[in-house]
């Protein structure tokens, strides 16, 4: 061999090497979930290399693996059409087939790729192995065969038992024992795969061992600061173990690695279980800019302006409910489509504040529907809103279903569920008041004391759970004027009393200022009677709080200056 081919080879070699390398470099942007930075990468070097069929191949699996897989079919049948020859290809067109459902012609297409291949090729092996295994309708047996094929062809190539470790876990999520085995030959084959440690560290962020998975995700951040993949992971460790803040870090170093609309869009979910609901909403409406949009999107912003209310938009509820309306839309063709209950429960709570009250009660209804044990909790919510509109017997039904449900209310429950029966009371007492004949007044009569007498029992209740609640004494007090309705026995005067040494100074001329006021009066009157119906120090305290924190209360006017010829009046 004369020394001008010697240069020509090794001219060739070097050229090779360095192409092979910059493909590789791109795969591992994909990899490293960098879609948007790959994409342009694979763009300029299909401009240098436009003839060669793994350059569309590996551009298709960068739109394959961002869920892209209209995009990656062309990529796929680009390069199956410059280079005819080459396997892969035909392999990601078969898997998008497969995808699809479409199971037999997929396996024409992964038969012509391993045809071509000679049945040899280690890559066709494992990408086909790849969609039997991460694909809705999976062939895990098929697979673990495939990938052990490439094991023989090509033994020392560590994404094979990465593969087959996924696997195995696939075909016996309980049992880890073999997926950690393989997951460690491929660390033990290439030390630097952060794709290996990755998988091992999933392994035990699934067994709920969070601390050892997060030290896997950081060893790999270790080998490559700019593995994106382990940072996310680390920010769902954190979400699973209520470390909100955390999560939003390696969220934002996430982003920082990987900031495409895609990335931001995964952002977004966190914001949003985060409870961080408007900057959430800025996420979604910014991608919605973009042209970025989907009906997940439309959900979480549905949630999001659900969850912030009026406080920071007056227009929240509203706009709420267009996306969740959108979000409807957009999947109502979408067959078998798997709705959840959180999206009816928010398309209810906004309907009911936008003034569709009854039919935002029946959308709940259908949250409670998908999962009656998980959503009990709902039927408070449907309670809530009938007792906003005055609708007390259907709050009473909805609380009742509650009780049946769950081990029992909790003290938001007991304290509407205590004012549903106040008020239901009262509706009666009304009734009687329009009532001329006594006899059938009285009857009415009769018919709220059994009302006063739940809602007693109910406020009872809410201040065994909240002992230092005073609204919980303030209604107790409220509804024992009416089951004393003469002061024989002063039933209101102790539940008064803890109310107002429980209050704060604050409160009572702010939130309880209401409730202080009736307080005051009942207390007022209550030693002025126990005086004799005289003007004492003790009345004296209760009525001049009372003008204090209502000038011109006319029962504080008639205590301090009753009518001539009258005594002094607290009632």
């Amino acid at each position: 061999m004369d020394m001008k081919t010697k240069l020509l080879i090794a001219s060739l070699t070097i050229s090779v090497f360095a192409n092979a390398q910059t493909l590789n470099d791109i795969i591992i942007k994909t990899d490293n979930e960098r879609y948007e930075a790959a994409a342009s990468d694979f763009v300029t070097l299909i401009g240098k290399e436009p003839a060669k069929g793994e350059n569309y191949f590996y551009y298709g699996e960068n739109f394959f693996k961002n869920d892209d897989l209209d995009n990656a079919n062309i990529q796929y049948q680009k390069g199956s059409e410059v280079n005819a020859t080459n396997p892969l290809n035909y392999v990601g067109l078969g898997k998008v087939l497969w995808y699809r459902g479409k199971e037999a012609d997929a396996k024409a297409m992964f038969f012509k790729a391993a045809t071509l291949g000679a049945n040899k090729n280690a890559e066709v092996m494992r990408k086909t192995a790849e969609a039997y295994i991460y694909a809705p309708n999976k062939n895990l047996d098929e697979a673990i065969t495939l990938l052990n094929n490439a094991i023989k062809l090509d033994p020392k190539n560590s994404v094979n038992y990465i593969l087959l470790g996924d696997a195995q876990l696939e075909k016996n999520p309980t049992d880890g024992s073999a997926p950690i085995k393989s997951y460690q030959k491929a660390s033990e084959l290439n030390p630097k795969s952060t794709l290996g440690i990755l998988r091992e560290g999933k392994l035990y962020q699934r067994g709920r061992n969070y601390n050892l998975a997060l030290d896997f995700y950081n060893k790999a951040i270790g080998i490559d600061a700019n593995f994106a993949p382990a940072h996310r992971e680390i920010a769902e460790v954190y979400m699973m173990a209520g470390k909100s803040s955390k999560a939003i870090e390696s969220w934002k170093k996430y982003l920082e690695l990987n900031n495409s609309n895609d990335a931001r869009y995964r952002y977004m979910t966190a914001l949003f279980y985060n409870k961080q609901y408007t900057d959430a909403i800025n996420e979604g409406e910014n991608l919605k800019k973009s042209g970025y949009n989907n009906y997940t999107i439309e959900r979480l912003l549905g949630w999001s302006y659900g969850e912030m209310g009026n406080k920071n938009d007056t227009t929240a509820y509203s706009k709420g409910l267009r996306s969740l309306n959108q979000f409807f839309e957009l999947t109502k063709d979408k067959p078998n489509f798997k709705y959840l209950p959180g999206d009816y429960k928010y398309r209810g709570m906004l309907l009911s504040k936008t003034g569709k009250d009854s039919i935002g009660t029946v959308e709940i209804e259908k949250a409670i529907a998908l999962d009656p044990v998980a959503n009990c909790d709902l039927y408070g919510d449907i309670a809530r809103i009938w007792i906003r509109i005055k609708n007390y017997n259907n709050a009473l039904a909805a609380f009742e279903k509650k009780a049946t449900c769950t081990k029992g209310l909790d003290g938001q429950d007991n304290f509407d569920l205590g004012k549903a029966y106040y008020f239901s009371g009262g509706a009666k007492q009304r009734e009687a008041a329009a009532i001329k004949d006594a006899k059938l007044k009285l009857a009415k009569e009769a018919e709220a004391t059994p009302f006063f007498v739940k809602a007693d029992s109910s406020f009872s209740k809410l201040i065994q759970l909240k002992p230092a609640f005073p609204a919980g004494y303030y209604w107790k007090g409220r509804v024992e004027t009416y089951l004393d309705p003469k002061n024989e026995m002063w039933l209101s005067k102790t539940s008064f009393e803890k109310a107002m040494e429980l209050a704060k100074p604050e409160e009572k001329t702010g939130t309880y200022k209401s409730n202080t006021i009736e307080a005051l009066e009942y207390l007022g009157y209550y030693y002025f009677v126990k005086s004799s119906n005289k003007i004492n120090p003790d009345s004296d305290k209760y009525f001049n709080e009372l003008k204090t924190l209502d000038p011109n209360n006319e029962k504080a006017k008639n205590y301090f200056n009753p009518p001539k010829g009258t005594a002094p009046k607290g009632k």
